[in-house]
């Protein structure tokens, strides 16, 4: 059996916990956009240390888990089409007003309208240009 299903569901449960302590303790939404941008914009170093906290954290852990667990990705090895990457999901997520954890996790769980359209269509833009960055220009 390929366990590979057991990450994204081990995952998944750990960024709903997260989103759940989150809202808990914070009483705020955890989008990551929202919490990174806002240091970005200066409009939240009123609470930057916690923002800091929760970046380190999204950095730090997944790579001390991958000190102790072998793991292997399927990322590609170009620099410039992941910083593009990167770069263009930084975009969209300020256009949408948020990203797939504040919309695809927290929102869709409060049965928000607009961060089910929100998500919806992130995924099928996802989905259509990792499309044609694979299939059609064969960068990836």
């Amino acid at each position: 059996m390929n366990p590979d299903w057991i990450w994204g569901f081990g995952g998944g449960l750990l960024i709903g916990l997260a989103a759940s302590a989150y809202l808990l303790v914070n009483g705020k939404i955890m989008g990551i956009s929202g919490i990174f941008g806002e240091l970005v914009d200066g409009s939240g170093w009123g609470t930057w240390t916690d923002r800091v906290a929760f970046i380190a954290g999204l950095v730090l852990v997944p790579w001390g888990i991958s000190r102790f667990v072998p793991m292997q990705t399927h990322l590609t090895g170009n620099w410039v089409v992941i910083i593009a990457g990167g770069l263009l999901v930084g975009v969209g997520t300020r256009l949408a007003n948020g990203c797939t954890s504040g919309h695809g996790v927290c929102g869709m769980a409060r049965l928000s309208l607009r961060s089910i359209v929100a998500t919806v269509f992130y995924v099928l833009a996802g989905g259509i240009v990792m499309a044609l960055l694979r299939h059609v220009l064969g960068v990836i």
